[in-house]
């Protein structure tokens, strides 16, 4: 069938987008289904289906973990009935010569991807699958960008290769490689019956693994039969629990035994671990039964109000998959479609057509040379070993005491690793651990706060009893936000005060099309018949996020009078004091901390508002200025009551992005000051 309504070459009704022409077997699966969900008066966990291997080390009495090999779904066999071990996924091409960049997820890296021989990819096609077999010529590691460059046989043209990006690299599960007594691969472990040691009853069962950095941590979810005692040492049942997931650290003390051949393994956690997470809901079933209804009331109002947004904005067609699949399908389309920040899309539409000054590094370097910016020169060796600088060091106290009394809190985005123009399969990384390099940073952050405190104790202002913890605010993907949870609470929140810490999902909007289509100019893409495709808005998003969350408001209660935002990185890690006391003593509602090194201020930065300025955003989200970056996706679309596959080698779409830097467009330049770092 060809479609004339675009050019035949990006038109495939039900092909999947890896169609190169070399030799290969295509397994057409079952429509996928999300993961299973565990729910308990609408509090959702998402089930893992990743793998790794767990060391369990007894001599030493404690567990370590490296990366991760995640277990597709045992609906994913062939005829073969063979399984496949998901090993990374393709982000990027690679040069011109048909290279493509994979990012592990593999505990044996150079095994999968530096030894020739059968490969598999798996793509999305229309809410169900395709898995094909490919030829790995050879690989070899880039360390600099923690991925790996390879070269598949019949893929010799960057065009060929990029149709692979966003799939999935598998291998057979029975490649998987053997373990040495006492080590676990963590697939093995979901599943697993949970009994006390010490009278034999069941806890319950093992749902998923998670490395917190420290050790690893079971997610057991609990019995109905388990008992326990609640705060006020009253014997409760796990069916009265508002959230029956547990944690358990996953170590010899905790778990002394480990039985693989019953599928059952024993604890002896100490008193109170398990019911440390557990909250415990006073209210009857028919009185739970009645708030249930209330949400759905709530959200069928939600819906019905998005769904009318979208009328007005021409973007009807988003709604066609009600039309087709099964209830689980409509309720992720409604989930979907209830998700679009209609009016921050819309404003992002609107701002393409006007012209607007865009802040790089360039034009802030060209604003300080005017002298329309403040500014002052650090030598970059002062972050390193410090200054005998009397103002730098006056600066860096003043900061440092203001933090100390709970004056400016810290917003971290903690960005993905760049995809090229990818939407990647979410069901490869929505549990992908967080990477040592984050951890490190927050550690860094946590020796940050801790000098906080030594500065406020040698300041007569602001005595020990006086001390107040810096509110933190973390925006990251949906995928990483449970991670980010569980790595907090088994480090003790990095010293920070858990009521003052928000987990955020940064700001996504739809990406839509680059093809003028009559009035609808941009149209909303999808992914699949029930799925819009969506990519991160970027550091602008920060803004619509406070807005949306009240976040601006639960600040100023807490005596917040600035807020820094960064992008972490080696060279940032929050808690930039001496720019704070700049910032402070000069009044200003804007600072901003550069480096010659950086050349994109997205990709690192490091800013503090003032907090009458953030206001101000949040009620003037309109001044923020969107760009329509040209991407290359794959979409489906109904055409003639039949839903057919687009793919492109070449840009035919946009994803909508927005920095916070273009709020300098909202500020007068003589109220902003530049600390730039020189070498």
């Amino acid at each position: 069938m060809q479609i004339q309504a675009l050019p035949p070459a990006l038109q495939r009704p039900f092909q999947p987008p890896l169609s190169l022409g070399f030799p290969f077997k295509p397994y057409f699966l079952t429509p996928t289904k999300h993961a299973p969900w565990h729910s308990t008066n609408n509090s959702f966990v998402l089930y893992s289906r990743f793998l790794h291997a767990v060391k369990f080390r007894r001599s030493f009495a404690t567990v370590t973990a490296t990366t991760d090999e995640a277990v597709i779904d045992d609906s994913y066999t062939t005829n073969n009935e063979r399984g496949f071990v998901n090993i990374g996924y393709i982000s990027s091409v690679h040069g011109i010569q048909g290279e493509i960049r994979v990012k592990p997820a593999t505990d044996f890296p150079r095994l999968r991807f530096s030894t020739p021989g059968r490969r598999w990819l798996k793509s999305k096609v229309l809410g169900g699958e395709s898995v094909q077999e490919v030829e790995l010529e050879e690989g070899r590691e880039h360390p600099a960008l923690k991925s790996w460059i390879l070269k598949f046989r019949g893929i010799d043209t960057v065009e060929q290769a990029k149709m692979l990006i966003g799939a999935t690299l598998l291998v057979t599960d029975e490649d998987r490689p053997e373990l040495e007594e006492g080590e676990f691969y963590t697939h093995d472990l979901i599943g697993m019956r949970v009994f006390m040691k010490e009278n034999g009853k069941l806890v319950g069962t093992v749902v998923n693994v998670f490395n917190s950095g420290a050790n690893d941590l079971l997610q057991i979810v609990l019995d109905s039969s388990f008992d326990m005692l609640d705060k006020s040492g009253k014997s409760r049942s796990a069916e009265d629990a508002s959230d029956q997931l547990v944690l358990v650290p996953f170590v010899e003390a905790i778990v002394p035994d480990v039985d693989m051949k019953k599928r059952e393994m024993h604890i002896t956690p100490p008193k109170g671990l398990l019911e440390l997470n557990l909250r415990f809901d006073e209210r009857s079933k028919k009185e739970r039964r009645q708030l249930e209804w209330k949400e759905r009331k709530k959200f069928q109002k939600h819906l019905i109000a998005a769904k009318k947004k979208l009328i007005e904005m021409e973007q009807k067609h988003v709604f066609h998959g009600f039309q087709y699949g099964e209830k689980d399908q409509w309720s992720l389309l409604s989930d979907q479609i209830v998700g679009v920040n209609s009016k921050l899309l819309q404003e992002a539409l609107q701002s393409l057509e006007r012209p607007a000054k865009r802040w790089k590094v360039a034009e802030l370097v060209s604003a300080i040379e005017a002298k329309l910016i403040n500014s002052i020169q650090i030598p970059e060796e002062y972050f390193l070993n410090g200054s005998e600088n009397k103002f730098f060091r006056d600066m860096q106290e003043k900061g440092a005491e203001l933090m100390s009394k709970g004056k400016m809190a810290i917003v971290f985005l903690l960005n993905e690793e760049e995809r090229q123009g990818s939407i990647s399969d979410s069901n490869m990384i929505e549990n992908e651990a967080i990477d040592t390099s984050v951890l490190r940073m927050f550690q860094k952050l946590q020796q940050n706060n801790n000098l906080f405190n030594k500065y406020s104790k040698r300041s007569e202002k602001c005595p020990v009893k006086d001390r107040v913890s810096v509110p933190l605010i973390l925006v990251s993907s949906a995928q990483k936000i449970h991670s980010l949870r569980n790595l907090f609470r088994s480090n003790n929140y990095f010293a920070f005060d858990s009521e003052k810490v928000w987990f955020l999902e940064e700001e996504k909007l739809p990406v839509v099309s680059s093809l003028p289509e009559g009035q609808n100019k941009y149209k909303i893409l999808m992914k699949s018949p029930w799925e819009i495709l969506q990519s991160p808005v970027g550091s602008g998003g920060l803004i619509s996020l406070f807005s949306k969350h009240s976040i601006v408001d639960n600040l100023i209660d807490m005596g917040v009078e600035y807020i820094e935002f960064c992008c972490p990185s080696e060279r940032t890690a929050g808690g930039n004091s001496l720019l704070f006391g700049l910032i402070n003593s000069r009044e200003a509602k804007i600072g901003i901390q550069i480096s010659p090194k950086i050349t994109d201020l997205e990709e690192n930065f490091d800013m503090i508002f003032s907090m009458d300025f953030v206001k101000k955003l949040t009620k003037q989200s309109n001044k923020l200025q969107f760009d329509a970056i040209p991407k290359a996706h794959s979409f489906v679309e109904k055409v003639d009551k039949e839903w057919v596959t687009v793919t492109s080698s070449t840009p035919n779409s946009y994803e909508l992005s927005c920095s916070i830097h273009d709020s300098l467009n909202a500020c007068s330049l003589d109220k902003v000051c530049i600390v730039e770092v020189t070498e």
